[in-house]
């Protein structure tokens, strides 16, 4: 049989190729994993809710006292590799809502966002993880920064307020420790 050189070297070639695709697909399969939102990874990957987390548990690492007329409150804590994420909401009385406020000493005061953002900024602690909208894609939001850095673990702490009705109004709170 009289092949050219370089038909000799096809069926390496062809097979060759068919590992390196093979190679390729289980690749990208593990780097999907790796893609997966910090909020859904198990407890055996990177981070985790933490199923024992209360209102009161999340309340204290935020450093927040949650008023005796809140309702509907809800917390929840993602324990991560360096830092955990901590998110809380509760409705209030909206008369009672700057009082409360006032005691966390905001960096500045609240501003006014008319319109919702395009995207959550916080989307590894989703409010929807409590069942509630996030207050990112909400417009007519009441807003600020309250610490970063804050004192001891605590990294940061942001407060958003949302108007549930003409006379109560949900106060949601996200923090990194």
């Amino acid at each position: 049989m009289n092949r050219e050189p370089r038909d000799r070297w096809r069926p390496a070639l062809t097979g060759g190729a068919t590992v390196l695709t093979a190679l390729l697909v289980t690749g990208c399969s593990g780097a999907a994993e790796n893609r997966t939102p910090a909020a859904e990874r198990s407890s055996g990957g990177v981070t985790h809710w933490v199923d024992t987390a209360t209102v009161e548990s999340v309340a204290e690492m935020l450093r927040v006292r949650v008023p005796a007329t809140a309702t509907q409150a809800k917390a929840a804590h993602l324990a991560g590799l360096q830092d955990d994420g901590l998110i809380m909401a509760f409705v209030l009385p909206t008369a009672e809502v700057d009082d409360f406020v006032a005691q966390l000493k905001p960096e500045e005061p609240l501003s006014l966002r008319e319109r919702p953002l395009a995207r959550n900024t916080n989307p590894s602690t989703p409010f929807s993880h409590l069942g509630l909208p996030e207050p990112d894609l909400s417009a007519k939001v009441r807003e600020a920064q309250v610490c970063a850095p804050c004192e001891d673990d605590l990294d940061w702490l942001k407060i958003a307020v949302t108007k549930v009705d003409a006379h109560t109004s949900r106060v949601y709170l996200s923090g990194a420790d």
